[in-house]
């Protein structure tokens, strides 16, 4: 999955020069669509996916092996972290039964509410600018309908039917990235309509009580430059125009919590002198750290009424000096599990953000790209896994 912005747009947005504050935009407001000010985190713990945890067995005898008792340690610590599931093909389905199950297993054990993540991420035409993690379906072989009825439709029924848990839900990951900054990609620029035609849908569909929706916003690298932050607002406004235009099955608009950040991707969510400098590629960018993102861009949203609430993945994060530039996002190294999810304001320190998660699988390669010997997408990088452990933020090891 790509998760970095085009050359041309990164170039034109830092010629914009230093950073710059959000100003009113022209058109007038239209109604709000967001949803609910309520924090659907606050108060409940990210669901721990077993069957992640499981590969991380190998990861823990390897330490074990080489009498690293610390490190070994610390992947117990991390089997025990809440991460999102991907639900990416319609055989993929089944992984929201296992999570269903296992998540309410952990609810009656531990009388603690649990809140599932799950990613939505398997539009026609997937990936278009990058292609390592194109996906099964394809606009050109009615991609959009089997999207609709035999993947969305099915989804949206499975948490219809689990009303005693809690949701989260990332919507579609990279897409709408790619229709503000890569529409001279002419594979890009014919998926695009697909891509908002199939957001819209899914979040028409998952109106439930029961389902905080996040729309994906990229990250700071990406959509976050001075340019790029009011485009990227009118482009989500356009997919929640598409999404209410008709009424929903209740007769009323159709809402979203708010925006995920940074999924895949190794930003970190805050930099400072002391504990993460920032790198010097970030320096005319508003946006320089995923904290500041969110800020930058929630003036543009709630000129347009949406809601700008975040989320921000910090499954990965790359040290300092990992990257040369914004645009290495494929099995950065060095980098480690970054903070441990949480929806406390005092680490968050951002009223704008609902909280930190982790939403990529640390572990699963990017693709075949970054390292020598890096496997395809979503395969497991056993290698890479022990480098984020022994680089895991101290929330992580505490």
């Amino acid at each position: 999955m790509r998760a970095a912005l085009t050359l041309l747009a990164a170039l034109s947005a830092a010629g914009t020069g230093a950073s710059v504050t959000a100003s009113p935009l022209g058109p007038p407001k239209p109604p709000k669509v967001g949803a609910s000010d309520i924090n659907p985190f606050a108060g409940k713990k990210l669901f721990a996916n077993p069957k992640w945890a499981a590969k991380l067995d190998d990861t823990y005898k390897s330490f074990v092996q080489k009498n690293d008792k610390a490190n070994a340690a610390v992947v117990r610590k991390v089997q025990k972290t809440g991460s999102f599931v991907w639900v990416t093909s319609r055989s993929g389905l089944s992984e929201i039964d296992d999570a269903i199950r296992s998540a309410r297993d952990e609810q009656r054990r531990t009388g603690q509410k649990q809140i599932v993540g799950l990613v939505l991420y398997n539009l026609p035409d997937r990936d278009c600018s990058a292609g390592e993690s194109a996906g099964e379906l394809s606009s050109r072989n009615d991609g959009l309908r089997i999207y609709k009825e035999q993947f969305v439709k099915p989804y949206a029924q499975k948490l219809a039917a689990a009303k005693d848990l809690q949701f989260a839900v990332v919507l579609e990951p990279d897409s709408l990235g790619n229709a503000v900054t890569n529409m001279g990609v002419e594979f890009c620029a014919q998926a695009v309509p697909t891509y908002r035609e199939g957001i819209a849908f899914a979040i028409k569909s998952l109106q439930l009580e029961n389902v905080a929706l996040y729309v994906d916003a990229a990250h700071g690298g990406w959509l976050g430059w001075a340019d790029n932050l009011p485009l990227a607002a009118k482009e989500f406004a356009t997919v929640l125009s598409i999404a209410n235009t008709g009424n929903t099955s209740s007769g009323k608009n159709a809402t979203i919590r708010g925006f995920s950040t940074n999924v895949s991707n190794y930003n970190p969510y805050i930099t400072s002198n002391s504990t993460h400098p920032r790198d010097p590629y970030t320096e005319w960018s508003p946006s320089y750290d995923e904290s500041h993102y969110a800020s930058s861009l929630s003036p543009y949203l709630t000129e347009l009424g949406l809601p700008a609430h975040f989320i921000v993945d910090q499954g990965r994060v790359a040290l300092p000096g990992a990257r040369a530039e914004w645009g290495e996002w494929c099995n950065v190294e060095p980098a480690g599990f970054g903070h441990t999810p949480t929806a406390d304001q005092k680490v968050l320190q951002n009223e704008n953000v609902d909280a930190i998660v982790w939403v990529k699988p640390g572990g699963e390669s990017d693709g075949e790209c970054g390292l020598a010997g890096a496997p395809k997408a979503g395969a497991w990088f056993g290698g890479y896994v022990e480098m984020l452990v022994k680089n895991a933020d101290a929330s992580v090891k505490a």
